[in-house]
C-alpha cells in the first residue's frame, strides 16, 4: 500500500516557522507482537491496549475485573510499522524524523536501518534522517519493548532497592504502574503525532520566551526572546504586531553568525491585564510575529497567544511562621482548586475538547488554580490553553512522585533533556503559575519509614539522599532558572509532613490526617497551614458508571466489580467508619453510595471553609482530587463519566466569593462571613424548627474587605437553644447581595445527620423545558440532600441542596439530549429515602 504525504506549512503556537516543512506520519500505520507474524491495523497516536481492543483481540480494560486478565500485555514486545512517500528537493538541506511522543522503550529504523532509540515517555525524540531517507517509497518500524521488564532489571544492578520499585527506572507516568485510585496498565506505543521536518537554509527560530519587564495601567513593556538557528551568516529583522488591530508593538534587526538568542523590545499601551477566574478577566492578546530574512527577501508568519501578568509567591516571616500566597498583578489571591490528574489510562484517546471541558468545570465552580500532579503526564496544550483563557493558574509539578529515583548520569541527562522541553514547551502560558520539582518525595524520606523499612546503611542512606538533592535542588530548578526566569521554583510539595508541627507553619501542606489517620472531620477546624495544597475524602461514583462497567443487575459491596474498582486496600471500611458516625448505613446499595457522598460532601466542606476562615494565615486550597482517570471509588469531585458527586456542588458552593461558615467554639456558635472582594453584603440568620416555623430571625448590613473572613453574629448556646429539641432545629444563614440577590445558604444543624428528627417530605417538581429549569416545591417537612436524578447527559445547577419545610428552588439544567427526555427520566432523592420505614 502506498502512503502518501503532502508537505504542508505548519504553524503551532510557539516553536516553528514556515522555513521548517512539517508533514504528518500519523497514517496507515500497522502493529503485531514482535516475532508473530499477524499484522493488525494501529491508530497512531495511540497505545498497545487500544489498538488491541479496536482490533477485538482483548475486552475493554475498564469493564468489570477485565484489568487482572490483561497484565501480559506488558510483559511482550510489540513492533509497530508504515510507509509513506518522499519527494526529493534540492532545496531540502535537513530532513529530520520527529516523534513528539513514544511510550517509552523504542528502537526504531528507517528503511531497516536503526537510526535511534527512546526511554522516555515525556520528551520529544527528533533524528535527522537526511541520509537515510530515501527518493520515493521509505519504511518507519519500531519495537518497544516492556517498560516493567527493563525497570525490573535496573532494579538489580543496585546494591539496595529505591522506594518505588520499577517504575522509578522508567521515564513514564507513575501512574500507569496503578495508583490507590487507579488501574494497572503498563502501556506502549506511539503516544503522540509522527512527522517529518524538513529545513530549507533560512535561519529557523526554534522557540520563543516572552517577559514582562514592566506592567502599570498604562503600559506594559515586555520583550521576545528568540532562539535563532542559522546555517550561514544573515540578517534578520523581527517585528511583533497586536494581530487584532495590527498595531506595531515592537522591532528588532539583528546580524546573526551563529546560534544565538535574539531580543525584541515589545510595549503595550493601555494594557489589558490578566486576571485569575473571580479576580477579573482573563485577557489574552495575539501576537503576530514576521521574521524577514533581509538577504533573501524571505519572510515566515507565526502567531503566539500571552497574558499580560506578574506573578509571585510570597514568602516572608510572621509572628506565626511564613506565608505562602500568590500575588496576581500585585494582588494578593486565596488559591481555590483542585489537583488534576489525567483524564484517562489510555493518553492518546482523550480527546482536545476534554481539556476544555474539565478546565470550564472548574471554573464553574469557583476555582482559580489547578495543580498537575506529579505521578501523571505533562498535560497536553490544550489544558494550558484552556486554563488561559478560563483564568485557572496551574500549579506544576515535574513528573516525580512518592518514591526516590536514581542519580546515575544519563538518568540525570535524561530528566534535564525532558525538563529543559517541558519548562520551553509551557513557559509561555499566562496560566503557569509555579514549577514544583516533585510530589510528597522530601515527606516520603522523612515521615513514610523507608530507611529503616528497606535497611539502608548510612552509605546507602547518604547516597540515595545526595540523589534526590542532586535532582531536585539543583538540575530542575537550574532548568527553570535557565529558561522560565523568573519563575517560581518549589523542590517538593508538600515542604513538611502533615504529622510535623512545622507543616502548619509554613510552606505548602498535604494534610491526611483525616482519612490515612482516621481523625474526624472536625480536625479540619484545627489542622490548618499556610496553604492546603492537598486534603481529602473519597465518594462513590454515580449508579451509571457501575450500569457501564458490568452486566450484574444486584451487585452490592461485596461484588468483585466493586471491589476491584476501589483501588485503597481499606478504602470502604474507611468510608464505612466515617458514614456511620453521621449517617444511617443504608442496606440498598445505590442508597449507600448516594451516602458515601453525602459523607465526602460534608468533609469537603468543613475542610474549605476553615481555610478560609483562616484567611490570610491560610491562603490556599487544593483538595484531591478533581477527576478520575476510569471508573472508580475515589477522592475525585467528578466521576469518570463526568458526573459531578454531591461534594462537587459542596465545592462549588464552599468556594464561591462570599460564603458563611458556621461553628460551635468553646460556649458559642459563631457565624463567619468570608468574603474575596469589598461588597456591600446582608446578612440574615435564622433558627427553625425543622417543620420550617420560625423561632426567630435577624438581619444585619456587612461591608466586607478583600480576603475578609470575621465573626458577624455569635451567641452562646444557652441563649441560641435554650430548651429547644437540638434534634428538631436548623440554623440557616443567607447573605445577600446588593441588589437582594441569594448569593450563599448555609444551613446548620446541632446534631449529626443520623439524629435528626426527619419527617418524610412532600417534593414536587415543573419542568419549563424552554428556559431549561427545574421548581422544585416541598412540603411541611425539611428535605435534607435533595437530589436531582436523570439520565447521564443531563446536568444541573444545584444539587444534593437541603429545602426547607414550605419553601422551593429554582434550578437550572444544561442537556445534549432531547430535554423531553428529562421527563421520563427525572427523580427526587432524599435522605429520608434512604431510611428504612
Amino acid at each position: 500500500m502506498r502512503h502518501i504525504l503532502i508537505l504542508l506549512c505548519y504553524l503551532p503556537t510557539i516553536s516553528a516557522f514556515c522555513q521548517v516543512e512539517k508533514v504528518s506520519i500519523d497514517q496507515q500505520w500497522k502493529f503485531r507482537q514482535t516475532g508473530k507474524q499477524e499484522w493488525l491495523p494501529a491508530t497512531v497516536p495511540g497505545t498497545v491496549h487500544t489498538d488491541l481492543l479496536a482490533n477485538k483481540k482483548i475486552e475493554d480494560p475498564f469493564f468489570g475485573t477485565n484489568e487482572m486478565a490483561l497484565q501480559w500485555i506488558d510483559t511482550l514486545s510489540w513492533e509497530y510499522q508504515t510507509a509513506f512517500i518522499y519527494t526529493f528537493n534540492k532545496k531540502h538541506k535537513k530532513v529530520y524524523l520527529n516523534f513528539e511522543g513514544l511510550d517509552t522503550y523504542a528502537t526504531i529504523y528507517l528503511n531497516d536501518s536503526p537510526i535511534g532509540n527512546t526511554d522516555n515517555m515525556f520528551r520529544t525524540w527528533k533524528f535527522d534522517v537526511t541520509k537515510n531517507i530515501k527518493a520515493g517509497k521509505n519504511t518507519i518500524r519500531i519495537i518497544f519493548q516492556p517498560a516493567s521488564s527493563i525497570g525490573k532489571a535496573e532494579v538489580k544492578k543496585l546494591n539496595y532497592t529505591l522506594p518505588g520499585d520499577e517504575k522509578v527506572f522508567t521515564r513514564k507516568a507513575a501512574y500507569h504502574y496503578g495508583w490507590d485510585w487507579g488501574p494497572r496498565f503498563v502501556t506502549c506505543g506511539i503516544w503522540k503525532p509522527v512527522s517529518l521536518e524538513i529545513e530549507s537554509d533560512h535561519p529557523i527560530i526554534d522557540h520563543h520566551q516572552f517577559l514582562i519587564q514592566e506592567l502599570t495601567e498604562k503600559e506594559a513593556k515586555a520583550f521576545l526572546k528568540s532562539a535563532v538557528r542559522i546555517s550561514e551568516p544573515s540578517t534578520i529583522k523581527i517585528s511583533v504586531f497586536d494581530k487584532v488591530n495590527n498595531t506595531l508593538l515592537g522591532i528588532s534587526t539583528h546580524a546573526v553568525s551563529k546560534d544565538s538568542i535574539v531580543q525584541t523590545n515589545i510595549i503595550i499601551s493601555n494594557p489589558k491585564l490578566w486576571w485569575c477566574n473571580g479576580y477579573g478577566e482573563p485577557n489574552l492578546y495575539t501576537l503576530k510575529i514576521v521574521i524577514e530574512n533581509l538577504p533573501t527577501k524571505t519572510r515566515q508568519d507565526q502567531e503566539m497567544r500571552v497574558g499580560l501578568r506578574t506573578i509571585t509567591l510570597v514568602q516572608e516571616r510572621d509572628s506565626l511562621g511564613k506565608s505562602f500566597y500568590f500575588k496576581l498583578n500585585g494582588k494578593p489571591i486565596f488559591s481555590k482548586g483542585a489537583n488534576y490528574i489525567p483524564p484517562d489510562n489510555f493518553l492518546p484517546r482523550i480527546k482536545k475538547g476534554k481539556y476544555k471541558e474539565i478546565v470550564e468545570r472548574a471554573k464553574a465552580a469557583n476555582m482559580n488554580m489547578l495543580r498537575v500532579w506529579g505521578g501523571g503526564v505533562y498535560a497536553d496544550d490544550a489544558f494550558y490553553e484552556a486554563c488561559d483563557e478560563a483564568g485557572i493558574l496551574v500549579w506544576q509539578d515535574f513528573m516525580f512522585a512518592c518514591a526516590m529515583y536514581p542519580g546515575d548520569d544519563h538518568f540525570i541527562d535524561n530528566v534535564r533533556q525532558e525538563a529543559t522541553e517541558q519548562v520551553i514547551r509551557l513557559r509561555n502560558h499566562a496560566s503557569l503559575a509555579l514549577w514544583c520539582g516533585n510530589n510528597e518525595i522530601s515527606e516520603g524520606w522523612y515521615n513514610w519509614g523507608w530507611q529503616k523499612q528497606l535497611g539502608y546503611s548510612k552509605n546507602d542512606s547518604s547516597k540515595i539522599w545526595n540523589d534526590y538533592l542532586k535532582l531536585f535542588e539543583k538540575v530542575l530548578p537550574e532548568v527553570v532558572n535557565q529558561y522560565d526566569q523568573p519563575a517560581v521554583y518549589w523542590p517538593s510539595s508538600p515542604k513538611y509532613g502533615w504529622g510535623r508541627k512545622q507543616s502548619l507553619l509554613e510552606g505548602d501542606i498535604h494534610y491526611w490526617g483525616v482519612w490515612w489517620g482516621m481523625q474526624p472531620f472536625s480536625v479540619y477546624d484545627e489542622k490548618i497551614g499556610r496553604f492546603m495544597s492537598e486534603y481529602g475524602f473519597q465518594g462513590m461514583p454515580s449508579q451509571e458508571v457501575y450500569t457501564n462497567i458490568t452486566n450484574e443487575k444486584n451487585i452490592n459491596l461485596q461484588s468483585p466489580v466493586v471491589k476491584h474498582h476501589q483501588k485503597h486496600p481499606t478504602g470502604f471500611e474507611t468510608i464505612d467508619h466515617y458514614l456511620r458516625e453521621s449517617y444511617k448505613a443504608p442496606e440498598e446499595f445505590t442508597d449507600y453510595g448516594y451516602v458515601s457522598q453525602l459523607v465526602q460532601a460534608d468533609g469537603m466542606k468543613i475542610a474549605i471553609e476553615a481555610h478560609r476562615r483562616n484567611q490570610p494565615y491560610c491562603m490556599g486550597s487544593l483538595y484531591w482530587q478533581l477527576n478520575d482517570c476510569w471508573p472508580v471509588t475515589s477522592w475525585s469531585s467528578i466521576d469518570h463519566l463526568n458526573i459531578p458527586k454531591a461534594s462537587h456542588y459542596a465545592i462549588t458552593r464552599a468556594f464561591s466569593s462570599n460564603i458563611t461558615s458556621i461553628l460551635k467554639e468553646e460556649h458559642y456558635y459563631k457565624v463567619y462571613l468570608i468574603t474575596d472582594h469589598s461588597e456591600a453584603l446582608s446578612l440574615t440568620i435564622s433558627l427553625l424548627k425543622l417543620n420550617g416555623e420560625k423561632i426567630w430571625e435577624e438581619t444585619s448590613k456587612i461591608k466586607s474587605e478583600p480576603l475578609f473572613a470575621k465573626v458577624v453574629y455569635q451567641k452562646d448556646s444557652v441563649s441560641l437553644l435554650q430548651n429547644y429539641n437540638l434534634s428538631d432545629l436548623v440554623l440557616i444563614a443567607n447573605v445577600s447581595d446588593a441588589k437582594g440577590n441569594i448569593v450563599d445558604t448555609n444551613h446548620f444543624y446541632f446534631v449529626e445527620p443520623k439524629d435528626l428528627e426527619l419527617k418524610k417530605p412532600q417534593l414536587t417538581w415543573s419542568l419549563n423545558l424552554k428556559k431549561k429549569t427545574i421548581i422544585i416545591k416541598n412540603g411541611d417537612a425539611l428535605a435534607k440532600n435533595v437530589q436531582i436524578m436523570a439520565n447521564p447527559l443531563v446536568e444541573f445547577s444545584k444539587n444534593y441542596f437541603d429545602l426547607g419545610a414550605g419553601k422551593s428552588i429554582r434550578v437550572n439544567f444544561t442537556t445534549s439530549s432531547p430535554v423531553q427526555e428529562i421527563k421520563k427520566h427525572l427523580q427526587l432523592k432524599s435522605l429520608y429515602d434512604t431510611y428504612e420505614h
